[in-house]
């Protein structure tokens, strides 16, 4: 065995049960590990100087195969359904051996970062990869430690990540071949038998939503955060397509992070160092910042390039709609240094409503803010998969169903203490459809949204007057400095008055079935919260 890179004083992998016959390749820079990546013939340069990869079978996250080793620090804390699906202690035993002895015989890329921008709940990590433009994600998606932590870094938790490695589902206990396992015992994220990135990043994700909620009293949240010159903190949830990343780019705010973060009791912080951004049809006119972040240290994945040559082609979904770029966060100007920031005074809920029946911006209780986390709504439109016919709804607890090991009240109930102590805003914006359902009605401008969301960090939306909305309960401004007061209303942009109710109702009838999951364990007020169908 070999050893190149930077390898911190007196460690050893071998106690982690690797000791590879091959070479070791600790901390590489990102520029030594893109070369690596276009030497190997695992990517190629695109003209704006990133390192472009397919991550092959899997162009996104398989969380059907995402598992929780099941054991007696997790047997009574983890929501067991069927997202947080159990794993047996003694097969992960097993399978982590079998990877270990695959990687045995390879080259390795080692890794060392951190999670957390706030130091009191820094996660030091190290990441074990297969290949070098996984291990420069790691070094663009997490923080990076300085050179003096670096000499003697010693590491919290453990990921190993091996997408050559195919798992036998009846002798490993797996569903198929492709595995992603956490293991808060032994303090291991084990991913095999996929290259897509993501599932790096998301188990580290995972393992904060169970470790600050559980044991450190710090809310931990999918969302994006970016500060005002004045110092005043936003957060915005939202699931895909709902535009959380576009309005937390905003050129008059600094950028805290745009996906994980944490709310402790002196303020936000970051989980990350880099951004992980959708780039399908990407627009250098409506997000500048993404745009110019592809440059020499991001990495492309699946995206397609025009006449075979070396420009990326945005627009081209052939490989997967889901086409991706990563880069550390400093390819951001306009960026908050450190990624922290202090206690929000708005929380704004992103949801594509393809019904076309949500107000475009409306005030919430801290109960119906509860309730609204906790039910995580957007839509997917008809026909952008097969056999949607009509508008579909979509329910993401805590809007990152995916992630959150624990149960979902545990976090509303946490989200509705620090919006009580801290006297934060919580609102409701869909940046979906008005004046019909999908087919009919036009999706609400982008300029008109901006509006509305400056309107409440400017705190004059605050001090508006509001009515109730009759099905959804929901305050509803009667009107905003340069916004139409005809849209602020939805039932007014509707032609079919009766229709509108009737589509509402639906709609307040799917808030209510998605919720009875959670009834048994949930607290009345926030059950009461719920709309009336």
């Amino acid at each position: 065995m070999t050893v190149q890179g930077n390898k911190p004083n007196n460690t050893t992998l071998e106690t982690i049960g690797l000791n590879t016959s091959k070479t070791e390749f600790w901390n590489l820079s990102p520029e030594k590990l893109a070369a690596l990546t276009d030497e190997l013939g695992q990517g190629k340069f695109a003209d704006n100087g990133a390192i472009a990869v397919n991550t092959g079978e899997f162009t996104g996250r398989s969380p059907q195969d995402r598992f929780i080793v099941k054991d007696s620090l997790t047997e009574n804390s983890v929501d067991w359904n069927k997202i947080n699906l159990p794993f047996d202690s003694a097969k992960f035993d097993k399978l982590y051996n079998r990877v270990v002895a695959y990687l045995n015989d390879k080259d390795i890329f080692v890794r060392d970062a951190y999670a957390c921008a706030d130091k009191n709940y820094k996660l030091n990590i190290r990441v074990v990869t297969e290949t070098p433009w996984s291990n420069m994600f790691a070094y663009n998606m997490f923080l990076r430690p300085t050179e003096s932590e670096l000499a003697n870094f010693t590491p919290e938790w453990t990921i190993i990540n091996a997408p050559g490695f195919m798992a036998n589902a009846t002798e490993d206990g797996t569903r198929q071949h492709n595995f992603a396992i956490l293991n808060f015992t032994r303090k291991v994220v084990l991913i095999g038998g996929t290259g897509y990135t993501g599932e790096i990043k998301k188990g580290i994700f995972s393992v904060l939503n169970f470790l600050l909620p559980h044991t450190k009293n710090v809310l931990s949240m999918h969302c994006s955060c970016n500060i005002g010159k004045d110092g005043d903190t936003a957060l915005f949830f939202g699931l895909s397509g709902t535009g959380k990343t576009t309005l937390s780019a905003d050129p008059n705010r600094a950028l805290v992070g745009d996906d994980e973060h944490g709310w402790s009791d002196t303020g936000v912080f970051n989980f990350e160092g880099g951004c992980y951004a959708k780039v399908i049809d990407l627009n250098k006119d409506t997000e500048p910042d993404i745009y110019n972040a592809i440059r020499e240290g991001a990495i492309l994945e699946n995206v397609g390039f025009k006449n075979n040559g070396n420009e990326p082609d945005y627009t081209d979904s052939s490989i997967t709609l889901n086409t991706r770029v990563s880069y550390p966060i400093y390819h951001i100007n306009n960026r908050a240094e450190p990624s922290v920031g202090g206690i929000p005074q708005n929380v704004f809920f992103l949801t594509y409503d393809a019904f076309g029946v949500l107000p475009p911006i409306s005030k919430l209780t801290n109960e119906q803010a509860m309730y609204h986390f906790m039910s995580g709504f957007t839509s997917k439109v008809a026909g952008t998969e097969v056999g949607i016919t009509e508008p579909k709804t979509t329910f993401s607890a805590c809007f990152g169903a995916a992630f959150i090991p624990l149960h979902a009240s545990k976090y509303a109930e946490m989200l509705g203490e620090k919006l009580t102590t801290s006297g934060a805003h919580a609102w409701l914006v869909n940046t979906g459809l008005s004046g019909g359902s999908y087919g009919v009605g036009k999706r609400m401008s982008l300029k008109v949204t901006r509006a509305l969301i400056n309107a409440a960090l400017d705190g004059s939306l605050a001090n508006a007057e509001f009515k109730k909305h009759p099905i959804f309960g929901v305050l509803v401004p009667n009107n905003i400095e340069g916004v139409p007061n005809n849209i602020l209303n939805p039932s007014d942009t509707w032609a079919d008055k009766e229709a509108y109710n009737a589509t509402a109702k639906k709609l307040a009838n799917a808030f209510q079935e998605n919720f009875k999951q959670f009834e048994a364990e949930t607290a009345k007020e926030i059950v009461d919260a719920a709309p009336v169908a």
